[in-house]
């Protein structure tokens, strides 16, 4: 009884050293540069993606969006639809809304000082994160909102985004 139980508790020491050194060689492989299948190709502003924005800008979200856009980014309820104060509600910026329709300058744009910046005259309940965010601070949430998308939609939004280049 005691030899089997023996056995089976060096069993399990074995099994959980070669599962640790898997998980470190994993480890070790991401820290040499590799990029998760949802930030490959991705870039904000013309800057690549890197995990560190993607999991700054997830943190900037939940703190700073999510309570309007929602933590799953799915929008507010009924977001197609003026409400009584005649103003639209948060969109969501899954693949469901409308956020990969628009380039990367806009975004940034739209977040740092409105959307009466990109569409003068326009109201809405969407705050400028100027003096709250920092550019870094916006690009990162952008790039968290990117790694949502499908395949389709971020290159669609990567056509739209290298279209506006250069555009005032």
């Amino acid at each position: 009884m005691r030899r089997g139980l023996a056995i089976g508790l060096a069993s399990g020491l074995i099994g959980a050293a070669a599962i640790a050194a898997v998980a470190q060689g994993l480890m070790e492989g991401d820290s040499q540069g590799a990029a998760p299948a949802e930030i490959a190709g991705l870039a904000i502003l013309g800057e690549p993606v890197t995990r560190d924005m993607v999991e700054q800008g997830g943190a900037i979200y939940a703190e700073s969006c999510a309570a309007c856009h929602g933590a799953q980014l799915e929008g507010q309820p009924d977001w197609r639809r003026r409400t009584e104060d005649g103003r639209m509600p948060a969109p969501p910026h899954d693949d469901s809304g409308h956020t990969w329709h628009h380039a990367d300058r806009d975004l940034f744009t739209i977040t740092k000082h409105g959307v009466g910046a990109v569409v003068p005259g326009y109201e809405s309940d969407m705050p400028a994160f100027e003096g709250l965010l920092s550019d870094d601070e916006i690009k990162a949430v952008l790039a968290y909102i990117k790694t949502s998308w499908s395949e389709r939609e971020r290159g669609f939004q990567a056509e739209v985004s290298a279209g506006a280049e250069g555009k005032p």
